[in-house]
This record gives structure tokens, sequence and C-alpha cells, in this order.
């Protein structure tokens, strides 16, 4: 009874958080703002929308031949089908449960190319950590090219005792669990300790790979695909078009962080983006038109890959 609370929680909190963000929004906007907004959809160039969404196609497949590239370092071969169809599934169930895409992901492989959980799901776990790093390597990037706006971005939604606050109990938080894993001998730690031995394996197949420049090379391609998707994007709408590469640096990292730390940055996605490219001289209405045509093309592709997905993986795999 308690997990499946806590399984409807995590669904319809982040739901229901962008539902809020949402309506806070709009009901700042007068009609004839939205109207606008409306405006802005209807005459937005799609044949940009349709390139973007085709290159986070193009994405989406590089990473799934990339995961080949760990999978056969541990000795386990899976077919470029199957890694795709799990990639797409995985997306779509992140739209309804946060994270539980690297889960089901390790689930399919498992029964359909026989690789073990514990060893799949460190693969995931390898590339969500390498992810983080090259989120990390943009945020630095944007910091660079764009400090002052950069600042005053942050000081203007967060106060600046709270992120030293956060900052404080984020490196405590993070020591005290590294000296409990290391040195604790409570049952709970030890039977922690077991469940992820087997992840080991998973996550240094990224370090000692043959083909470990090639798993880079492929990630490289996979964040410069997403930037790529998002400055295509931008050519939708003639106010958007004239934005610098600060700009687009700086505005997608906002929207990248919206989607790691939201269910998948349903309305905080437009929300944010707005936000930010007011510093750039573009009006909320216009922001707010440019982040949900983006966000919503892009979570279509999800949705109708992820759909598809589901319909021919065991058809193709009926042997």
């Amino acid at each position: 009874m308690k997990n499946q609370l806590s399984k409807w929680l995590s669904i319809f909190i982040p739901i229901i958080l962008g539902i809020v963000i949402i309506a806070y929004q709009y009901n700042k906007f007068t009609d004839a703002q939205i109207s606008e907004i409306e405006g802005y959809f209807k005459n937005a160039n799609y044949y940009y929308v349709i390139l973007a969404v085709f290159i986070g196609f193009v994405g989406n497949a590089i990473r799934a031949y990339r995961w080949r590239f760990m999978l056969d370092h541990l000795g386990y071969k899976s077919s470029f089908a199957n890694n795709f169809m799990a990639v797409n599934i995985g997306y779509l169930l992140n739209l309804t449960v946060p994270k539980s895409g690297e889960i089901s992901r390790a689930v399919i492989v498992k029964k359909y190319d026989n690789i073990p959980f514990d060893k799949g799901f460190g693969t995931i776990v390898a590339e969500r950590i390498i992810d983080i790093f090259f989120l990390l390597f943009f945020m630095l990037l944007a910091v660079v090219l764009q400090f002052n706006i950069v600042k005053a971005f942050i000081l203007d939604k967060i106060p600046l005792q709270l992120i030293a606050l956060l900052s404080i109990m984020g490196i405590i938080s993070f020591v005290a669990f590294i000296l409990i894993y290391k040195y604790s001998k409570l049952k709970i730690v030890t039977l922690f300790k077991d469940k992820i031995s087997g992840l080991k394996e998973g996550l240094m197949s990224v370090v000692h790979m043959e083909k470990k420049w090639n798993y880079f090379f492929e990630t490289i391609l996979i964040w410069g695909s997403y930037v790529l998707t998002y400055f295509v994007a931008t050519k939708a709408l003639p106010e958007t078009s004239v934005l610098t590469i600060g700009a687009i640096i700086t505005s997608f990292v906002v929207g990248s962080i919206a989607i790691a730390f939201t269910n998948s940055g349903f309305g905080a996605y437009p929300f944010l983006t707005s936000k930010v490219l007011l510093f750039y001289a573009i009006a909320e209405p216009i922001g707010t038109a440019f982040g949900w045509i983006i966000w919503t093309s892009q979570m279509l592709l999800v949705l109708i890959l992820g759909l598809l997905s589901f319909l021919l993986l065991p058809i193709l795999n009926r042997k």
C-alpha cells in the first residue's frame, strides 16, 4: 500500500506542479497577450520545427548505437533495433514516473537480449553520470559566455542566501554519505552495498572498454544534436531567430535543467525559457510561445516513438 502511494505521488506531484506553473503564468497574461501567443503558434515556421524534431530523432538513434559499446565490452550482444526501442520507451515512461525509463531500458534488454539487469542498469547509470558532466560543461560555458546574464537570472529567481544554504547542505550530505558508505557496519548499509555491487562492472565499462574514444565521440554527437535541435527551433519565430550563440547556450542550459529536475519539463520548460529570454529582450509572450513550441514538438516525438516501440518490440522479437 505504501509503495503504491509513493508511486502515484511520484506521478501526480510533478503533473500538479506543472499545472500550477502553467496557471500561474497564464493568469498574469491579459487576453491580448494570450491572443498574441496563439498568433505566434499559428505563424511559426514549422519547417524548422520539423527539422528540429528530426534532429532529435537522430540523437535518440545515436544514443541507442552508443549503448552497444558498453554492452559489447561486457560480453553481451544486443541489436540496435532493441536498443533504439528501449531508449524510446524509456523516454516515454519518464513522462509518467520520473527516472523510471532507465529501469525500463534495463528490463527490456534483459527480456529480449538476455543481458543481466544489474549489468545493463549499470551501463545506463554510467550514461547518466556522463550526461551530468556534459550538462555541467554547458553550464560552465554559459557562465563564461554570458556571466552577467546568468548571474542576474539566478539571483532574480533564487535568493543568494538560499543558494549558499543549499550548497552547504549538499556538501555536508555528500561527505556524510561517503563516510557512512565506507565505514558503517549497519545492516541496511551492508545490504545497500550488496545491491549495488552488480552495478560496478557496468559503471566501469565506460572506462575500460576498448572503444572508449568512439563512445565519447558518440556522446559529443548526442549533445551536439541537443544544441542543434534548440538552435534550429529558434528559427521558427523571427523574434528568436536573432539570438546569439551565447543566448542559445544559456537558454538551452536552463531548458535542460527544467527537463532534468521535473517531469520532463511539463510547465517548467516554457516558463523558465520565457524568463531567461527576457534578459535578451524577448517579450514573455514570445518566449512562452517558443518554449511551448519546442517542448510540445519534442514530446510528440517521444510519444510517437515510444508508443511505436511498445507495439513493435514484441513483434520484432516474437522468436
